[in-house]
């Protein structure tokens, strides 16, 4: 009698360690889902208006003349996806003295030449995308901030102003 006791409370006691881990289990799993969200949705499709976003990234822009005012360094997406500005490169030679400018998503926009290349055009001049706000791109932070904001930690562990390096192709 006293072994047939002993085999139930140790069957309880194995039932109930069993029935913590796998809510324990259950909770983790069910923490990893609402942390990366639902399942990725797979299309079969893709929609008639979409384009690649190398259609701007590191392309030439023009101005209404024709004459080249800069080139598209970043493509800014929101949170969502939807595209909402560009960076563009202005001035300098070489990509010494360049200064890098913030500009709308709907600033931009493709048009073709006469032998059906595509190209960029903006409604702006070199001259006021040079004397726009600037801005530099934090590593640290990934995101672009104005330059006069550009700060960077130093050799000596003192933070000075200095130019930030540019992404490179990510």
């Amino acid at each position: 009698m006293r072994r047939l006791a002993s085999t139930a409370i140790l069957l309880a006691l194995m039932t109930t360690v069993a029935s913590a881990q796998t809510a324990q289990t259950g909770d983790r799993n069910d923490q990893n889902r609402t942390q990366a969200g639902s399942p990725a949705q797979i299309m079969t499709n893709i929609p008639n208006d979409a384009v690649t976003v190398t259609h701007w990234y590191k392309q030439n822009v023009y101005d209404p003349n024709d004459s080249k005012i800069g080139e598209i360094m970043d493509v800014l997406v929101d949170r969502s996806g939807k595209a909402t500005a560009f960076i563009v490169g202005v001035g300098g030679f070489l990509g010494a003295g360049e200064k890098d400018v913030a500009v709308p998503f709907d600033a931009v926009h493709a048009t073709k030449k006469g032998n059906n290349d595509w190209y960029l055009v903006m409604n702006s001049s070199k001259d006021s995308l040079k004397n726009a706000k600037g801005f530099k791109y934090d590593r640290n932070a990934m995101t672009w901030i104005p330059e006069d904001q550009a700060r960077t930690t130093t050799g000596n562990g003192t933070s000075g102003t200095a130019p930030a390096p540019r992404p490179s192709n990510r």
